[in-house]
């Protein structure tokens, strides 16, 4: 059966999920002269929720393609460099951001989910919320989705923005593999837990994250603007949890299983002794997508964490998926044939977002490695940070990568 355009519907799209792709794929769609709806199951108080996160050079280029660059930038910090730590607090070694680019950028998902949205609002992209999907009826002319209300909505294409949960993922595959539980679960503290100043030794200067592998667990902060310590754990947890297993736990006990892992960690141990239960965050597994054996079907498609979310120890979730928004985007405005389209735009991705996934998968393995393991990699790190493992090598390919909007898919 060939999918062609709808000229009765026109070139419309449903967007199912309104986080950080579904946004950005409906501004790259309206640019590509296709109008898009995003429909989010939420209700509009609880989106935008999450931790911290990074947006590597490779995904600020693609955000400056829909012009949501500088609004980005007001809300992150700027990261050019990263530290690597043990668990004392002993440097080995740091790495720098690339020359010519510019610095990644540090940021909380709410915010960036905030800016996406306004920018998606102004340019007169409805976003519908508490519209769970439950079901699609897909046809040769167009797609219907069904959600939990009662309500229907109909358009051209339909696109799976809705997360490492997709409900379209399992619509396209029934058969799909579920996310990968890491073996890690993630801590982390957004506001000030103290100042820097506050602890002897510490480096307090900004714009650089610290990736420090303790004992026991891992452990990442960074200097805010206002001079406070902001962090996150990934503790080690053999039994796979989901979130709301997580949260059944009080955020006290929590905190003190991370104090007790992190105990003789520096700053780990200082700066947890400071943190409040209160303002713990609670972010759950940390998981990624193995590859999957289908990212569309019929008129159907998947973009950003739905097809290929990698673990968070790859920072390049959220600019991976904003690149392939706006890729698939291209695709459908140059390609009448739906089916055709959807295959160039699996071609185009694929193999990239599959390689940064596996890398990833091997530094979980490190932060999830016993003490013996964490010994071995504490004094191998430092000359492989020196001799093979240069910046350029370690992060050009993914971080120079830009998308050529104007250039024409074949």
């Amino acid at each position: 059966m060939k999918l062609t355009s709808d000229t009765n519907r026109g070139k419309t799209a449903l967007i199912i999920g309104a986080g950080i792709t579904g946004p950005v794929t409906a501004l790259a769609l309206q640019q590509a002269g296709i109008e898009a709806t995003v429909f989010e199951a939420y209700p509009i108080d609880a989106g935008g929720v999450g931790g911290v996160l990074t947006l590597a050079p490779n995904g600020l280029a693609a955000l400056d393609i829909v012009g949501a660059y500088e609004a980005v930038a007001a809300v992150g910090q700027p990261m050019p460099d990263m530290v690597f730590e043990d668990g004392r607090g002993k440097r080995l070694g740091a790495v720098a951001g690339l020359p010519g680019l510019d610095p990644s950028l540090t940021l909380w998902r709410a915010d960036l989910c905030g800016v996406l949205h306004d920018q998606a609002k102004r340019a007169g992209i409805a976003i519908e919320y508490g519209k769970r999907l439950v079901s699609v009826e897909d046809t040769a002319t167009g797609v219907t989705a069904r959600f939990a209300d009662g309500s229907t909505a109909s358009g051209g294409v339909l696109i799976g923005a809705d997360g490492i949960r997709s409900t379209v993922r399992t619509i396209i595959d029934p058969a799909a593999p579920e996310p990968e539980y890491t073996g890690l679960i993630g801590f982390g503290l957004p506001g000030s837990t103290s100042s820097g100043g506050e602890i002897a030794g510490l480096d307090g200067s900004q714009g650089t994250m610290h990736f420090a592998f303790g004992k026991k667990a891992f452990f990442g902060y960074f200097i805010q603007p206002d001079g406070g310590v902001a962090f996150f754990s990934n503790l080690p947890n053999a039994a796979p949890l989901t979130l709301a297993e997580v949260r059944q736990t009080p955020a006290a006990e929590w905190l003190g299983r991370l104090r007790e892992a992190h105990r003789g960690d520096f700053p780990a141990e200082q700066v947890l002794a400071r943190a409040s239960a209160a303002d713990l965050m609670l972010a759950g597994p940390l998981e990624m997508m193995p590859p999957l054996p289908h990212w569309h079907r019929g008129r159907m498609v998947l973009a950003g964490d739905s097809a290929h979310a990698p673990s968070s120890s790859s920072g390049q979730g959220a600019s991976l998926s904003i690149e392939s928004g706006i890729e698939l985007a291209r695709c459908l405005r140059d390609i009448p044939d739906v089916a055709a389209a959807f295959t160039a735009y699996e071609r185009l991705r694929r193999d990239r977002v599959e390689k940064i996934a596996a890398n990833a998968k091997k530094t979980n393995n490190s932060k999830a490695a016993g003490p013996v393991a964490k010994a071995v990699f504490g004094a191998l790190a430092p000359l492989a940070l020196k001799t093979f493992l240069k910046p350029e090598k370690m992060f050009g390919p993914v971080h120079r990568y830009q998308i050529d909007w104007d250039a024409p898919v074949r």
